[in-house]
């Protein structure tokens, strides 16, 4: 079974608060995202998300405070999907994206890895394997910054959902 968790930048002016609009956002391809809302930006985390999650968000008994590094792979606001079954969308508004933007530009990636690096490389099992993860969880990083980046330049919200 493949997870993916896809973050959708949404201009405001296009943002429908809807369940159903969502659902739509997440079907349609790029380029009718594209046609639809005028642009396109998107982010798609493998089922590993919650470990990303993991890097900004601290490890018991350290978490983060409620604030920007806690919004940045699953925080948002919960619009509950008409089938009660599957996970609610998430939406950050435009400020929000703007503070979780300033975070991860601000963010010291050595400093994220070092705290959470023991978490995050159990799963992989061999000490050895701790270069590729590491780089791994750095091009995330790098990744989600840029679109984070891009997207508060825009003055765009973001929708999140967690496709199965």
């Amino acid at each position: 079974m493949s997870m993916y968790f896809h973050l959708r930048a949404v201009p405001p002016s296009a943002l429908r608060n809807s369940a159903t609009w969502f659902q739509r956002l997440f079907e349609d391809d790029w380029d009718t995202v594209r046609e639809r809302i005028g642009r396109h930006r998107e982010e798609v985390l493998d089922k590993l998300y919650g470990d990303v999650e993991r890097l900004y968000c601290g490890i018991p008994p350290n978490h983060a405070p409620e604030g920007p590094r806690t919004q940045v792979v699953l925080g948002g606001g919960p619009v509950f999907h008409t089938d009660p079954a599957l996970p609610p969308f998430l939406l950050l508004t435009a400020s929000q994206v703007g503070r979780v933007a300033e975070f991860l530009k601000g963010a010291d990636f050595d400093d994220l890895w070092r705290h959470s690096r023991i978490r995050l490389l159990r799963p992989y099992g061999a000490p050895d394997a701790e270069p590729e993860v590491r780089g791994l969880f750095a091009a995330t990083h790098r990744d989600l910054t840029a679109f984070y980046a891009q997207t508060a330049a825009y003055g765009d919200a973001v929708v999140k959902w967690l496709l199965v």
